[in-house]
């Protein structure tokens, strides 16, 4: 047999609670952060007085600790050598009730754990107004321990109350001491514990839990790396649950972490720093490191420690900075999602936070392409359920990929690097409509759908209310504001057969509409409700709405598997747009002058105008060549300053506005403009550079037009001509024209330009 791993030792419960006084045995919380319901601890105290078995005790012992969490004061007389593993919500309870003292609960609230006594029949109970008014109960049995007065005077008082209220007799007097004293001798109620040897490492100590613990409750690394920080950096475990607890709880009194995204917990919030401090996902390495050991030869010292711990406390001070934080929720709100209840991956959100906190210290990325850089992700990480399987491994993976990147711009591309190759055309043709063809309530394609129309300021379905506004977590009412509504109402398809739920609560078959609308519409046959509400909107509008929410053409008489399908591949055209409007740059990011002074203004070095994108004014059709001179002109903005490309005005000035070519699409429809635009684009010049374009479309002299904002590029931007067998062509804009570079010439202009 092999050797043991632990020894046997006994316990009284008044030598636990010494223990814990002095700071022999510390309390780190680590398999369960606070303590039981008032109800479980009654249940305890009725369990030991009893004389029932309330089980083992599990301790790990505690190698070259120097100050460690304790419960109570903060002064105490020894350094830890034992921690608890288990037992550890008992123990806390019994030292909060024997000395009175409060304790926090899951809320991060303090409050004293009361238990009422009835001597008379000897039940235990969680006081209410009502017990603590009946004399018959000790209200509070903590003032048997830690009261004012000494037990044979509590017990004196306590009888001359009830003989105020009612009679006792001389024997029930005796009775209702001696039930009296056997609560107070609980203090000698004996304990096992079993004794992990100090040498055995966090892996084992999990095992040997797991198999003792009858609910088979797993402890995790991060409870390992926090039960650290109880020992070695108390402080900074309180600033975790400070921090957490105030993301819950709206503030009066000055800023908070307080927010509509995620009620955080101390260990998420350490995943954070851990994150920004070690480029780590894995927290079991990270153990290893703040045990002071060295990742590849497995050796530590208490120097090694402190420096890993030093590290650890900039990180988290930098997680937790209010300004960080609040920058990073605004990346949530530029990513088109709104509050907790869009969010179907806290992973996503904390993970993308990592990667911000990364890119704002390490890089020195500005705030602004920051921001625009992290909110691609996010959508990217949630649309994909990129951390729902093996979360660590993956954050890992992309923590590596910056181990070779040296500036912001780096940092940037590698992010949309992998952005790029991971929403690809099979992505949006292939994986998202198959990812859509789901009843899951909480799909991350569905809510991603959601984000997109937050993007595109789409409407919600037959209103003119805006679809942010009705999903703004400040509008509170007993009737949500915005529903889901069956497209094809259940009741309509029970009537063609079509009855399980599977089928019927496609995501696909919902659309949002305002709660009033649901009701009236009910369970009409979509070939009755449709043209009926339909008819009141503009024929633009109607194609609006229709984009917006997926609607094919004479989708109300479509079979309904016909109508599923059709809707899915609309649905992911419109994620696409969304996620394109986002790459695009946000329309509040222009500070520059309004359209119609720039066109007042005429060409210059950073303004040009083209009367169509495609519209051939001699052939009255598409034309490649105007279409390749369009993007020649965005290349040569981002190649030299930026610039504005002004649609639908003439070189002279003259506004023509957009009806050519938008009568050149089979529906004409500026976000489809927008979308077959930006396919050009990434078809030409590459999805990097194409990300860093914005588009929108204001109004002009009652016509309109498309602005084109294009940045000035970080690295050179390349034309390939669609079909062209030949190298990619340079050009720059100079003056008021863009010119093709020689190979030479490129040379030359990329050692001053990007030097």
């Amino acid at each position: 047999m092999k050797a043991t791993l632990f020894k046997e030792v006994s316990y009284s419960l008044s030598k636990l609670i010494e223990d814990i006084d002095v700071g022999e045995l510390g309390l780190p919380d680590i398999q369960r952060p606070f303590v039981w319901t008032r109800a479980k601890v009654r249940d305890l105290f009725d369990s030991m007085y009893s004389g029932f078995p309330v089980g083992y005790l599990l301790f790990w012992g505690n190698e070259g600790a120097n100050g460690a969490r304790q419960i109570g004061t903060d002064g105490k007389q020894a350094v830890p050598r034992l921690l608890i593993v288990d037992g550890q919500q008992r123990l806390t309870s019994l030292y909060a009730v024997l000395k009175g003292l409060p304790v926090v609960d899951d809320d991060y609230r303090e409050e004293r754990i009361k238990i009422a006594f009835r001597p008379r029949d000897e039940h235990f109970a969680v006081p209410d107004a009502a017990v603590e008014r009946d004399p018959e109960y000790i209200a509070d049995v903590s003032q048997l321990w830690v009261g004012p007065t000494s037990r044979n005077r509590f017990v004196k008082q306590f009888l001359d109350d009830l003989s105020d209220s009612r009679p006792v007799t001389d024997e029930e007097e005796d009775q209702l001491t001696e039930a009296i004293d056997r609560l107070y001798d609980l203090q000698s109620y004996p304990f096992t514990a079993l004794e992990l040897s100090s040498s055995i490492d966090e892996e084992k100590v999990a095992e040997v839990f797991v198999r003792i613990n009858s609910k088979d409750v797993a402890l995790n690394q991060a409870d390992f790396i926090l039960t650290l920080m109880s020992v070695w950096w108390d402080a900074g475990r309180k600033d975790l649950e400070t921090f957490s607890r105030a993301t819950r709880l709206p503030s009066t009194s000055g800023p908070s972490p307080f927010n509509h995204f995620i009620q955080a917990d101390p260990d998420q919030m350490l995943r954070a720093a851990v994150g920004l401090g070690f480029r780590r996902g894995q927290l079991r390495a990270v153990y290893s490191l703040l045990r002071g050991r060295d990742l590849e030869t497995g050796q530590g010292s208490p120097e090694q420690r402190e420096i890993q711990f030093k590290e650890l406390q900039n990180a988290q001070a930098y997680a937790l900075d209010l300004t960080n934080w609040h920058e990073f929720l605004k990346v949530l709100v530029r990513a088109g999602f709104r509050s907790s209840g869009m969010i179907t991956s806290e992973n996503a959100l904390l993970y993308a936070y990592v990667l911000f906190l990364i890119g704002r210290r390490d890089f020195k990325v500005p705030l602004e392409t920051l921001r625009e850089v992290i909110a691609r992700w996010f959508f990217m990480a949630a649309l994909t359920g990129r951390y729902s399987s093996s979360p660590e491994s993956q954050i890992e993976s992309d923590l590596a990929r910056l181990r070779g990147v040296k500036t912001a711009e780096e940092f940037a591309a590698s992010l949309d690097q992998v952005v790029d190759d991971t929403l690809t055309a099979d992505f949006w043709q292939i994986t998202l409509p198959n990812a859509l063809a789901s009843s899951a309530a909480r799909s991350p394609s569905l809510y991603a759908y959601y984000a997109a129309l937050n993007l595109l300021d789409a409407r919600v379905l037959l209103s003119p209310m805006k679809v942010h506004e009705l999903f703004d977590p400040a509008l509170k009412a007993k009737k949500s504001a915005v529903e889901r509504h069956h497209l094809f109402p259940r009741a309509h398809l029970s009537g063609l057969g079509i009855e399980s739920l599977k089928d019927v609560n496609q995501i696909a078959n919902f659309a949002l509409v305002e709660w009033p609308k649901n009701i009236a519409i009910s369970g009409d046959d979509p070939s009755v409700y449709w043209p009926a509400y339909s008819q009141d909107l503009a024929a633009a509008e109607l194609e609006r709405m229709k984009f917006w929410h997926g609607l094919p053409d004479g989708w109300h008489e479509m079979p309904y598997e016909d109508f599923l399908a059709a809707r899915r591949r609309l649905l992911a055209e419109v994620v696409k747009a969304g996620f394109q409007r986002l790459s695009a740059g946000s329309e509040e990011d222009d500070q520059g002058p309004d359209i119609a002074e720039i066109v007042a203004a005429g060409e210059t070095d950073i303004v040009e105008f083209k009367s169509a994108a495609r519209y051939n004014q001699h052939t009255k059709e598409s034309d490649p060549k105007i279409e390749l001179t369009i993007v020649k002109t965005i290349a040569g903005f981002a190649n030299a300053k930026g610039g504005t490309l002004v649609i639908g005005v003439t070189d002279e000035g003259q506004i023509v506005g957009l009806d050519n070519d938008l009568a050149l699409m089979k529906k004409p429809d500026v976000d489809r403009y927008q979308l077959w635009l930006t396919d050009l684009l990434e078809s030409t010049i590459g999805k990097p550079a194409a990300s860093s374009i914005g588009v929108d479309f204001p109004a002009l002299d009652g016509h309109q037009v498309c602005r084109v904002r294009v940045r000035s590029a970080l690295t050179p931007t390349f034309v390939k001509p669609p079909g062209s067998p030949t190298g990619a062509d340079f050009y720059v804009r100079v003056g008021n024209s863009t010119r093709q570079f020689t190979a030479s010439e490129l040379l030359d202009y990329q050692k001053t330009r990007w030097a």
